[in-house]
């Protein structure tokens, strides 16, 4: 079996975030290693929640992580990104806390072993396959703008500039290029025209996509100015645009749970 980290990046998803961990049932844990739950400096109750739901459902072999600072998106990826290669997983699957997409339209690809063939897999809302629940026509319609639009920019076919359950190779990710790239939403979309960029092997596969109880942290027109400027330095200059490097040194965290410890019967 192939050493797989699942990450669940989280920011004040008390709500979902249950849900969420109920998708990691006993056969979506015949492919995963282990997962992290990165706490994004939440201000509700979502730490609380997470290390409750633990105490009840020792199965997960799971750590709680929580941000020094709230890092944004962008920053609990590359604090998850960087832990994937310093503990040597092969792979590391991305599910967002807030319940939207589920883990087992990834399962296909992990039943054949087919993500072996890929530097990554990115989940879309837009395939022709894909199902979308209470999700608003004015959104549809603003996607399917951008993803044509970067398509006819990047000249390759793109379907969504980035969902909430993707699946990297770590042997990809080794080089750390996303280090410089922003802590904010437009994170997924640097990684997408980055991996366009170096010519990695990447694929879309079909989401089952659904708005609930979701609170969405974007907005629309301002994401909207900043993806459009990136196009613009993608089209222009994008070997200065994928040049810029922070370091790890930056995003520090807290393990705040530990099932390993707690296995031992330490405390966190």
């Amino acid at each position: 079996m192939d050493k797989i980290l699942l990450f669940i990046p989280a920011y004040n998803c008390e709500n979902q975030i249950i849900r969420v961990l109920d998708q990691i049932d006993r056969d979506i844990l015949k492919y995963i290693s282990e997962v992290i739950v990165v706490n994004n400096r939440s201000t509700d109750n979502t730490e609380k929640t997470i290390i409750s739901y633990i105490n009840m459902n020792k199965k997960i072999p799971l750590r709680l992580l929580r941000n020094d600072e709230n890092y944004g998106l962008g920053g609990s990826h590359k604090i998850a990104f960087n832990y994937a290669v310093e503990h040597e997983f092969e792979y590391i699957i991305v599910l967002h806390g807030d319940d939207q997409g589920n883990i087992n339209d990834l399962k296909p690809y992990l039943n054949t072993k087919k993500y072996r063939k890929f530097d990554s897999l990115l989940g879309s809302r837009f395939l022709k396959q894909s199902k979308l629940i209470n999700y608003s026509k004015f959104r549809i319609f603003g996607n399917h703008v951008f993803n044509i639009l970067v398509s006819l920019v990047t000249h390759s076919r793109v379907s969504d500039l980035g969902a909430g359950l993707n699946l990297y190779k770590t042997e990809y990710l080794k080089e750390q290029f996303y280090m410089g790239f922003p802590d904010t939403l437009t994170f997924n979309v640097y990684l997408l025209l980055y991996g366009i960029y170096s010519e990695s092997k990447f694929r879309f596969f079909p989401l089952s996509w659904r708005e609930e109880d979701q609170i969405s942290n974007a907005r629309f027109f301002k994401q909207s100015r900043e993806i459009l400027f990136l196009l613009f330095r993608f089209l222009f200059d994008r070997k200065k645009l994928f040049a810029v490097k922070k370091k790890a040194e930056n995003y520090t965290y807290e393990i705040i749970y530990d099932y390993k410890k707690c296995d031992r019967g330490e405390e966190g």
